[in-house]
């Protein structure tokens, strides 16, 4: 395991695009007032506004910035413009001996799925499944992006529990699919991505790891599909436990005999006789938790709760 450096008030974050394009200049000048807003300077990548068609870019002009902002001494971290797709098609031209040798803290999230656990499964170095630089940072949002990437905090992420004007919370709950505690090592992101490169040869050993998955707008079956596939591929039976973030739009289709998103992850997770729960804010949603990838935690699947056991950053 590979612990990144953590990012100071001034440090430089290279800013890339790893898989889809942007169109509106707006994009761009937003990702970086969000950045400098965070107290970071901003490094643009070489093809940062390139095109080819839906991706940012050739796959070689993509790995290429990846690959270059590792090799930058005065870069003290990366961060993905957006999601989208294409990171799957860079992960044969990426460095990773450039990377190991020059460790530093990689952010995404949705597509930079495959990106970010192809990093930690062929170097060690932990990555982070976080915001994106064109996504909005609220308050929550940069709070857990500062505790755990700028101030080094072990912290213990937990949804926010206001219930505003109503008797119980009503936003963002969490549900206990299977009660209890379980320790073990991070992993996870987008499940659509995630699905998308296994036998490839880049994703961890799932061997005592803790999973979190997410998703958006993909129809019930299609996500029994997935879970499948992880149960086939002998995933789901070496997990200590596993987090369900949100599944964003994820509603069952309009026809006759459809699961629900619930009875599909009771299903699939509940009978793991394992921890799980569901609800964690993690996903396409605008307040979201920083989860590294590559370091130990400890979940309560019945208070929904995930506590590092030590700082991802030194």
């Amino acid at each position: 395991m590979i612990i990144p450096k953590r990012l100071q008030p001034g440090s430089t974050i290279g800013l890339i695009s790893p898989a889809g394009a942007m169109y509106d200049a707006e994009n761009f000048e937003v990702a970086i007032e969000n950045l400098v807003g965070l107290g970071l300077k901003v490094k643009l990548g070489q093809h940062l506004r390139a095109r080819h068609g839906y991706l940012a870019g050739t796959d070689a002009q993509r790995a290429a910035d990846l690959n270059a902002m590792f090799a930058d001494s005065a870069v003290a971290g990366i961060i993905a413009m957006r999601g989208g797709y294409g990171c799957g098609r860079i992960l044969p031209l990426v460095d990773y001996e450039n990377i190991a040798q020059n460790p530093k803290i990689l952010i995404g999230y949705s597509d930079v799925t495959a990106l970010l656990l192809a990093v930690h499964q062929r170097t060690g170095l932990v990555t982070f499944h976080g915001p994106v630089a064109n996504g909005g940072f609220n308050g929550f949002t940069a709070q857990y992006f500062c505790q755990v990437l700028m101030a080094a905090e072990a912290v213990i992420c937990q949804n926010p529990a206001q219930k505003g004007d109503s008797l119980v919370q009503v936003n963002d709950r969490i549900r206990t699919i299977c009660p209890g505690k379980a320790t073990g090592v991070l992993a996870g992101g987008n499940l659509t991505v995630l699905c998308s490169i296994i036998g490839s040869g880049f994703l961890p050993d799932w061997t005592d790891k803790i999973l979190f998955i997410e998703d958006i707008n993909e129809e019930v079956y299609k996500i029994d599909r997935m879970l499948t596939q992880l149960k086939l591929a002998g995933i789901l039976a070496r997990l200590r436990g596993v987090v369900v973030g949100k599944f964003t739009g994820c509603s069952p289709a309009q026809s006759y005999g459809s699961l629900t998103l619930d009875e599909v992850l009771d299903e699939h997770l509940g009978r793991l006789g394992i921890p799980v729960f569901a609800g964690s804010m993690i996903g396409h949603i605008p307040a979201k938790f920083t989860i590294p990838i590559g370091l130990e935690a400890e979940m309560d699947a019945s208070l929904g709760t995930i506590a590092l056991a030590r700082p991802a950053v030194w």
